[in-house]
């Protein structure tokens, strides 16, 4: 009996000393600095509402919080370095849409968006907006349908390359309203948008905060803003949604992940100081001022909602037949 107690003893000690470096590492979480990696080139929103945060994140944690940006492929080259990264909580993603889309469009993905990842929150929220040029007949989106119902193929859109989220956005819609128009690729949102200010598009998607400054404008129109609400930055666009296209709501979206395996109590932590940071008046007036506004999540939510658009994106890919060369 006393050797049995003994030898029970022993073997509680042992696991108690296993545990130990695994269970401090956690309550001692961070103990180096943060990195976020940003999978897109410095200057997009991405990119700010990265840096925004981790400025709130550092003075809460009394720990250094770095940028990292590492774009190219579609935010696919920076999403895989994450995925391959220490799963201790010292290495995160900020990312948006792209990272749901990528599903559809990378058929040999070095990663998978849903098993590679354990998603922490969401950060920003941002409408689409559908801007048009600014002497197009047509001045509603239902007058707009009317016409491309009309001249199949006629109408052009443009977009910030092939298989961007400003491109799939535009033919979720066109899947939508049951439309066809030419597709028109450029090296950016910002450029398709300045063929729509030219007179040379007829029309372009994009998020709030790079359709804004030109509908204030007026050297484009605003047809209509995702959403069940208009948006209090422009009150005079109408919703889809009030228009009768309540069917399309696609918006823009950016949250946080880590690496899959990073413990349960890290990403708890995370969450919660991504919560308290968003709450901050200087992240939300920097969000603000780019069209977009501080949300968050449970990790529960953001992993729904990133499952529930990997299945929207397949679909709309497959259907708009979108490959990329």
């Amino acid at each position: 009996m006393n050797f049995k107690r003994h030898f029970l003893k022993l073997t509680l000690s042992a696991l108690a000393c296993g545990l130990m470096p695994w269970a401090q590492a956690q309550s001692n979480w961070p103990t180096k600095t943060l990195r976020i990696v940003v999978p897109f080139a410095p200057g997009s929103f991405t990119d700010l509402s990265a840096r925004a945060l981790a400025v709130e994140l550092s003075e809460q944690l009394g720990q250094q919080v770095v940028v990292e940006n590492k774009g190219g492929a579609g935010g696919t080259i920076g999403a895989d370095a994450v995925a391959k990264s220490a799963p201790d909580g010292h290495t995160l993603l900020l990312t948006d849409n792209s990272f749901v889309m990528a599903a559809g469009l990378y058929p040999r993905l070095p990663f998978d968006p849903q098993k590679d990842f354990s998603q922490i929150s969401a950060i920003a929220e941002s409408p689409s907006i559908m801007i048009a040029r600014a002497d197009l007949p047509a001045k509603t989106v239902a007058q707009l349908v009317d016409a491309a119902r009309a001249k199949p193929m006629d109408f052009m859109f443009g977009s910030g390359g092939q298989g961007s989220s400003a491109h799939l956005a535009t033919e979720l819609f066109l899947s939508v309203t049951g439309t066809k128009m030419t597709h028109v690729p450029y090296k950016g949102v910002a450029a398709a948008i300045a063929e729509v200010i030219a007179g040379r598009l007829d029309i372009s998607i994009a998020s709030l905060a790079s359709g804004m400054p030109h509908v204030r404008s007026g050297r484009v129109q605003g047809f209509g803003v995702s959403g069940k609400e208009r948006s209090a930055l422009l009150p005079q666009v109408p919703t889809f949604a009030e228009q009768g296209f309540g069917d399309y709501n696609m918006s823009y979206w950016w949250g946080v992940a880590a690496p899959a395996g990073t413990p349960a109590a890290v990403l708890q932590r995370l969450n919660q100081e991504i919560a308290k940071a968003a709450e901050k008046p200087r992240l939300r007036d920097s969000f603000i001022a780019q069209g977009a506004r501080a949300v968050t999540s449970t990790a529960a939510e953001q992993s729904r909602r990133v499952d529930d658009e990997i299945r929207v994106w397949k679909a709309t890919i497959q259907k708009a037949n979108i490959k990329l060369e």
